[in-house]
């Protein structure tokens, strides 16, 4: 039988005291969640060298930055743990099983993120919907 303090429902969660806790994450610090300002600075710093290329080698067209962003990080986060803007920041994309997030999960976070809408709507853990369909989290190395 559970006791009077194990929810019940889901709903019956009580809030978290800080973006993480119920993940086990430390509040401040390596390993705590990534906060919006280094999770913003990092997409806009992709999004540049994206634009760079783009322009580079195809006078820049907003497909062709579309998808040099989108190869960027489905080649990036699964090999140096998140894309460049994330490593430069002090950002990591981790699974939450400690497990290596392997490739599907890159490739459908990634398509959620270019979809943007996933990623612009967070849960109290401060998490996109892209991450929570995959099961990741975004955490300071």
């Amino acid at each position: 039988m559970p006791s009077p303090t194990t929810p019940q429902r889901f709903g019956d969660l009580a809030p978290s005291t800080y973006p993480g806790e119920r993940l086990g994450c430390p509040q401040s610090g390596p390993g705590s969640v990534g906060r919006p300002g280094r999770r913003i600075l990092a997409i806009v710093i992709d999004w540049a060298i994206a634009s760079l290329l783009s322009f580079a080698f195809f006078h820049y067209d907003g497909w062709a930055t579309l998808g040099i962003f989108a190869v960027m990080q489905y080649v990036f986060i699964p090999t140096i743990g998140g894309g460049i803007g994330h490593r430069i920041v002090g950002l990591r994309l981790v699974a939450l099983n400690g497990t290596w997030v392997g490739l599907w999960k890159p490739l459908v976070r990634t398509v959620l993120l270019c979809i943007v809408i996933p990623a612009v709507v967070w849960d109290s853990d401060q998490r996109g919907f892209h991450d929570k369909v995959v099961g990741t989290v975004l955490l300071r190395a």
